[in-house]
């Protein structure tokens, strides 16, 4: 029996969840289908499908031998695809995305490239924690620290400093701190469950030194504390990926400028290591390092809207 085929047989009844409706996609009879798998079950000597009258359910083994066909037979399609001249990029792209990076950043730019290779259908997973790619999860993933998995691929697509900043309507009302203990009398956003991120960095004449910043809203999404900050609420301190827009537009002032520590926590762009990169996988990493390249997040179709800053509270305690 052809392991190839084989696992296409598998793979075609878990996708289908019935052996007749398999059947029919290979055009094959469902004896034929179910022989097949019976045969693979014998061969493996282990049973992948659970089956009664009224359906089928992978069972612990099914499931892990399906995982790893789906990745062989990919790895073959993509060897073939790689080594053909002139190969146009297709096939489903499944990419993992930082929430509020992937939301800000990389869905504003995601019609260009859709319409650049229309063959590709991508699958979009927002989510902060951080996928297995070498077990098939996903095929490329945006991540924001340095990379040590020397299995993966990484290419850099821009530094992540951090700046501190406010509404021109809080500061209006607040005033701007003009040291760094002066962060001790306002409002600042701060991250829940993150409290390295809440500890901010100064440097000047006298060295580095960390304040440990306070306030009376957290969140556990940067986004939502960008959006508190456009509303006047407090200050934040947010990588200039995410406000750097919102700064060209005067919607949110940078602070503190001459003493803020930047971080330089690299965006990266990572892939497992193949002998044969699929086209689709390499044209999106291309696409990002040229994009990123641009500075996008200075342009105006990364900008916050006015709108979002137009209600605001008649009043806020200082600290």
């Amino acid at each position: 029996m052809d392991r190839q085929e084989a696992m296409a047989v598998f793979l075609a009844v878990v996708e289908e969840g019935d052996f007749s409706a398999a059947a029919r996609r290979l055009r094959m009879t469902p004896s034929a289908v179910s022989k097949i798998v019976g045969r693979l079950e014998a061969r493996l000597g282990v049973r992948l499908l659970q089956r009664s009258t009224r359906s089928i359910s992978l069972t612990s083994e099914g499931n892990a031998y399906a995982e790893s066909s789906r990745r062989i037979l990919g790895d073959m399609e993509d060897a073939e695809v790689a080594i053909q001249p002139g190969a146009v990029p297709r096939g489903r792209l499944r990419v993992s995305l930082p929430s509020a990076f992937g939301h800000r950043l990389i869905v504003p730019m995601l019609p260009d490239f859709i319409e650049r290779f229309p063959e590709i259908d991508l699958e979009l997973d927002f989510s902060d924690a951080v996928v297995d790619l070498m077990n098939g999860e996903a095929d490329v993933a945006l991540r924001v620290a340095e990379q040590s998995d020397s299995t993966l691929v990484t290419r850099r697509l821009a530094p992540n400093r951090r700046v501190i900043c406010a509404a021109p309507a809080y500061l209006e009302r607040h005033g701007a701190p003009q040291t760094p203990d002066d962060l001790q009398r306002h409002v600042c956003l701060a991250i829940t469950a993150r409290g390295r991120l809440n500890v901010w960095e100064f440097q000047d004449g006298n060295g580095r030194r960390a304040i440990r910043v306070r306030g009376s809203v957290e969140a556990n999404s940067t986004e939502a504390l960008r959006r508190l900050a456009l509303a006047g609420i407090g200050i934040v301190r947010l990588s200039e990926l995410l406000v750097g827009g919102d700064i060209k537009a005067g919607l949110l002032v940078p602070l503190l400028t001459g003493s803020n520590y930047a971080e330089a926590e690299p965006i990266t762009v990572v892939y497992p290591h193949r002998r044969f990169l699929p086209p689709r996988v390499r044209v999106f990493v291309d696409f990002l390092a040229e994009q990123f390249a641009r500075r996008p997040w200075e342009e105006a179709r990364f900008r916050g809207e006015p709108a979002e800053a137009a209600v605001l509270p008649k009043s806020r305690p200082m600290l």
